[in-house]
């Protein structure tokens, strides 16, 4: 059963190797905290778009991050 498990951790390299092919599953995985960039030229492409077809639509809405903390509110003022 884990006879092609162990065959990984024979050699350091092979467990190097298998680590940094995980390590790179999760980087590749993991969406990039400035995810705007693609929003913003998949917007300009379809305002570009709109402009050639004679129509304008409005730019689909921004994709939210659901794990992500909300922004802080500011503190409440005395009065």
């Amino acid at each position: 059963m884990f006879g092609k498990y162990q065959a990984v951790f024979r050699s350091r390299w092979r467990a190097v190797m298998w680590s940094m092919g995980v390590l790179l599953t999760a980087y590749c995985s993991v969406p990039s905290e400035n995810g705007d960039s693609d929003a913003d030229e998949i917007a300009a492409l379809a305002a570009i778009a709109g402009q050639h077809s004679g129509e304008q639509e409005e730019a689909p809405p921004r994709h939210v991050n659901p794990w992500a903390l909300p922004p802080k509110a500011p503190p409440p003022t005395g009065g």
